[in-house]
């Protein structure tokens, strides 16, 4: 068996390597289990490491270090290899994927629990051809997340809620909808629409909720198709929308149901949000692939009660 500590040296505003690896003597080391530290390189390097990896550990651990984006790496490095197990050692500013275990959530931050922690299969959603643990959207809020690294280099605004405010007021300028077919076993729309989000997970974006009831065990997708939204109307359906208060938004305007795999078409290429991950595409698939992944979780999770 070996411990493998994905470190994104970026991630959280700072390189966390030297904590990683302490945190890592203090808790393997005494029980006299083998970890490597590696830092990434470049985006995507994080795959490459694991499959190596995998290809020469009969059970291989991988801990990501850093936030949503650090995480989706290692998860697509870690899909459908029944060898690896993957799981969240935070260190982002988001970390949006934990936060669906409530007050649990915690309990990641604690290395020994994740050391000693227990496998669960996690179902995975593919997309464009990556894979997502959390969530996946097209639309308003994947263009206003997507721009928001446009806006944070700029020193006046810098990485916080300013580049994300100075986005949002941007994108609402250029418009909130976009026309789109979407299709499912049973459904089916064409239109405008504002937002098409999928959902394994329940938080994305730094805070929004969509849904509240969405678990990563439970081998479907909770699927919302916001149609279009009036620049007044915005407000107050993004609000309900953020907080999972999806049953208080007219039929009009908002679609919920479940499904295991959509098509969505768009007439020119579109920004496609895979974990807090921009990918561009006319044609998007949300495909739910069932227990894809080998998670760790501490023991004895509420979640799983």
């Amino acid at each position: 068996m070996k411990h493998l500590f994905i470190v994104n040296p970026v991630a959280g505003g700072r390189d966390r390597t030297d904590d990683v690896t302490a945190a890592a003597q203090a808790v393997l080391s005494p029980a006299g289990l083998e970890f490597e530290v590696y830092r990434t390189k470049a985006p995507m390097d994080a795959v490459e490491k694991i499959r190596a990896e995998a290809k020469v550990c009969d059970d291989l651990r991988v801990f990501a270090c850093g936030g949503d984006g650090t995480l989706n790496e290692c998860v697509n490095g870690a899909a459908k290899l029944e060898n690896v197990s993957v799981t969240s050692y935070p260190g982002g500013t988001g970390n949006d994927f934990i936060k669906a275990f409530g007050e649990d959530r915690e309990r990641f931050f604690d290395l020994a629990q994740l050391v000693f922690g227990e496998i669960r299969k996690f179902d995975l959603i593919e997309t464009c051809g990556r894979y997502s643990i959390n969530i996946c959207s097209v639309g308003a809020d994947a263009r206003i997340g997507t721009d928001v690294h446009k806006y944070s280099s700029i020193p006046v605004l810098g990485a916080g809620p300013m580049a994300y405010v100075t986005s949002l007021v941007v994108n609402l300028f250029k418009g909130l909808n976009g026309p789109v077919k979407v299709t499912s076993d049973g459904f089916s729309y064409e239109g405008l629409s504002a937002i098409v989000t999928a959902c394994n997970g329940q938080y994305y974006g730094g805070g929004f909720r969509p849904s509240i009831d969405a678990r990563p065990d439970s081998r479907t997708m909770e699927m919302f198709v916001v149609k279009e939204v009036k620049l007044h109307e915005f407000p107050g359906l993004i609000g309900k929308y953020a907080k999972g208060n999806w049953r208080a938004i007219s039929e009009d305007k908002l679609y919920h149901f479940y499904s295991n795999h959509v098509e969505i078409e768009t007439p020119e290429p579109v920004v496609v949000n895979v974990d807090g991950e921009a990918l561009y595409s006319d044609h998007i698939n949300f495909t739910l692939v069932p227990a894809g992944v080998n998670f760790i979780v501490p023991k004895g999770m509420k979640m799983f009660q």
